[in-house]
């Protein structure tokens, strides 16, 4: 199955609502070594759509770790949804504590594991948020 296109229009509204940061780690797209790109919240072959709401700003590292999972295992072996930026508040799931960005709920703690918020890469990129822009 082959992603559908997503016009030039339609990205530029997603890059404008994310302000230019991954709306999963928060990362400004002129922090990211790797860049960042619009995709699918939830992926086509989930019944996802392309339009504004199932769209989002994200950094190569967060889109890669996320792919098209919906959830994950947490503790227990329960199953956790992820972090969805178009149903809730970043703050309510995350907090930052220094460089590292802390699950406080189980959504939090789900996805940040998944998309490896905390790796050695992901802690030198985000470095550089607090970085003085030119």
């Amino acid at each position: 199955m082959s992603q559908t296109h997503i016009a030039a229009a339609l990205r530029r509204k997603v890059h404008a609502r994310a302000s230019l940061r991954c709306e999963y780690c928060m990362i400004h797209e002129d922090d990211c070594f790797l860049g960042c790109e619009v995709d699918h919240i939830i992926s086509e072959k989930h019944g996802g759509t392309t339009d504004e709401m199932n769209l989002a700003f994200c950094c190569f590292y967060c889109n890669r770790h996320k792919g098209s999972d919906l959830s994950t295992l947490g503790a227990k072996g329960r199953l956790i949804r992820l972090f969805n930026p178009r149903k809730d508040l970043w703050e309510e799931p995350f907090a930052f504590q220094a460089l590292h960005i802390i699950g406080i709920s189980s959504i939090g703690k789900a996805t940040a594991k998944l998309l490896r918020f905390n790796d050695p890469a992901r802690l030198e990129e985000r470095a550089a948020m607090t970085r003085p822009r030119r």
